[in-house]
Order: structure tokens, then C-alpha cells, then sequence
């Protein structure tokens, strides 16, 4: 037990070390920058190449609907349907060449991030390192599309299915309770492949998991915590007007960009600690 709590007692000194000395409210600041200009590049990818899904675009953001604080949520919506209402055929390829462009961007800054917790300089030539990034970037549009596809039709066959055994209601709570277990999975595998690969650090999978298990709970947590501020607490409308939705989208991402890099220094400190265990 004293062991324990004297690792836990070294990881908050170092982390508020860390904070300071590798400047991750900047950091964070920036991450949200690229944050922002790859979020509706992304989306449109997402949506324009499952078109034929029998799914409304609308439902498609429930993953996101379930953490967003709801006037940053109304905004991408918003924006979304715009841009879905009016889709031609050049949109697929407009959508690919940005999501490319500024979610590498993004990556690259998380890149930076990583490889400053973990006290190594980028060796990777820029081939490399932007291949990484748009290989990074892929994989979130894959498991994004299956974030979005399998809860969905999932929950529709666990309706057809108990329907017939008479349980329809009982298995349409049993869903609604466990899509929030769902959502955390999805989230743990994407944030753990991004600690594992992202990185200059040759690692093994599992030496990820603390840290995306830490992004994780603390995503979830933070973005609930904010939209209960927002919703009951917190007036920006009356401060910033008709912008407080785009104000209120980018304190989520930054705060989003902070767990991310916490989450980035978790792991470096366990693997220090391992090594010097060796």
C-alpha cells in the first residue's frame, strides 16, 4: 500500500511538473487550434462516404451528442446539415485533401506533445512522420464509422430479436444503459492507438492502456462537467452573443486537448519508471 501511494504521490508531483515545464496549457491551446479546423473536414469524409447507410446524418452524431456541451453541439449540427444539404460530387475529394491536411496538422502537435513527455526529439523523416499522421487519421475515420454504425444497428437487431421473446422495453433500457460502456471502449482503442503509434518511442501496446485509460474517464468526465456548467452555470451568451457557441466548442476542445496530453505524460512517467526498474 505505502509503495502504491508513493507512485501515486511521484505521479501528481511530476504532473504538475510537467505542466509547467513543458507548457501543456499552450500546448493544449494549440492542439485545439488543429482541433478545430479538422473537425468539420472529418465529418464531411464520414458522412459523405456512408451515404448509403439507411442512417439520418443526424443520428450519426450521437456519440458526439452524448459528452458535447449542447450549444456546441447545436453548432455542428448546424454546420453539418448545411453541408450535407448541399453536397455535390467534388465535396468527397474537397473533404479527403482537408481532412489530410489539418488533421496531419493536429496529429503532428500531438506528435510534439508525446515526443516532448517523453523527452525525445522527432527523428522521423517528414515522409515518415506525416504518413504516420494520415495513417492515424484513417484509423479515427475507421473506428469513427464503426462508433457510428454498430451501436446503431446493433441496437435496431437486439430490438427485432427480443421483440419476438416479448422483452422489446426490457432490452431497450438494458442499451440505453450499456451504449454509455460502448462509447468508452470506443474511446479507450482510439486513444490507445494514439499513445502506442503516435510517439517516437518504440512501446508495446499495452504500455498505452494508463494513459488511455486515464483520456478516457477524464474525457468523459471533463465534457459532462462543462456541459453542466454551460447548461445551468455558465452564461456565455450574455458575454460573447451570437459567437458564445463557437466559445463554448473551443473551451471543450481545449480542455480536451489538456486530458489528451495528461494522458500522454501518464504513460511517459510508467515507462520511465519501468525502465528503471530494469
Amino acid at each position: 500500500m505505502d509503495k502504491e501511494a508513493n507512485v501515486r504521490s511521484s505521479l501528481l508531483r511530476l504532473l504538475w511538473h510537467r505542466i509547467e515545464e513543458d507548457d501543456i496549457p499552450g500546448l493544449s491551446a494549440q492542439l485545439a487550434y488543429f482541433f478545430l479546423l479538422s473537425l468539420f473536414p472529418l465529418l464531411i469524409v464520414i458522412f459523405t462516404l456512408i451515404p448509403y447507410i439507411p442512417i439520418p446524418h443526424q443520428d450519426m452524431l450521437g456519440m458526439i451528442e452524448y459528452f458535447a456541451p449542447a450549444e456546441a453541439m447545436e453548432l455542428i449540427k448546424k454546420n453539418v446539415n448545411e453541408i450535407m444539404n448541399h453536397r455535390n460530387g467534388g465535396l468527397l475529394s474537397f473533404g479527403i485533401i482537408g481532412t489530410i491536411w489539418s488533421a496531419s496538422n493536429g496529429i503532428n502537435a500531438v506528435v510534439r506533445a508525446f515526443n516532448k513527455a517523453y523527452n525525445v526529439k522527432e527523428s522521423r523523416s517528414f515522409i515518415v512522420s506525416r504518413g504516420t499522421a494520415i495513417l492515424l487519421t484513417f484509423g479515427m475515420i475507421f473506428v469513427f464509422i464503426l462508433a457510428i454504425v454498430l451501436p446503431i444497428f446493433g441496437r435496431e437487431i437486439g430490438v427485432f430479436l427480443f421483440s419476438k421473446l416479448g422483452y422489446k422495453t426490457e432490452f431497450i433500457k438494458l442499451w440505453n444503459m450499456l451504449s454509455w460502456l460502448v462509447s468508452a471502449i470506443i474511446l479507450f482503442l482510439i486513444f490507445t492507438g494514439l499513445y502506442w503509434i503516435a510517439p517516437n518511442v518504440r512501446l508495446r501496446c499495452r504500455s498505452a492502456f494508463p494513459g488511455a485509460a486515464f483520456a478516457t474517464f477524464g474525457w468523459i468526465l471533463s465534457s459532462m462537467a462543462l456541459s453542466f456548467y454551460v447548461g445551468n452555470i455558465g452564461h456565455y451568451s450574455l458575454t460573447y452573443g451570437s459567437i458564445a457557441a463557437i466559445i463554448i466548442l473551443m473551451i471543450w476542445l481545449y480542455i480536451s486537448a489538456f486530458i489528451i496530453i495528461l494522458g500522454g505524460e501518464i504513460n511517459a512517467f510508467y515507462s520511465e519508471k519501468n525502465r528503471s526498474n530494469c
